[in-house]
């Protein structure tokens, strides 16, 4: 009985674990510098990122691409610079993430 306990806190760490490493890959490449997980700051909040791309099968491709190569015009006048220290891996496991948020 006492293996159980331990299991579960394995299992968490398991499945909640993709989801701090892409926040953990957004803190570290710069991302939380201009936006947030519910709220505006300079880009828009990941949740209503999510939610404007909800449910379009190239979304992970749109997003990763923008993160690399910024964009402008789809969120207002202030334009989102390229991330320069993004690889395309990175863009993809970042642009899946932001996705999940809800």
């Amino acid at each position: 009985m006492k293996k159980a306990p331990a299991l579960v806190v394995a299992l968490c760490a398991v499945i909640a674990g993709p989801a701090f490493a892409n926040a953990e890959l957004a803190q570290k490449k710069n991302c939380m510098a201009c936006h947030a997980l519910d709220k505006k700051i300079v880009g828009p909040a990941y949740k209503d990122v999510a939610a404007k791309y909800a449910g379009q099968k190239d979304a992970v491709a749109k997003l990763a691409e923008k993160i690399q190569k910024g964009g402008s015009g789809v969120w207002g006048a202030v334009p989102m610079p390229p991330n320069t220290i993004v690889n395309a891996d990175e863009a993809k496991q970042l642009a899946t993430w932001v996705l999940t948020i809800k």
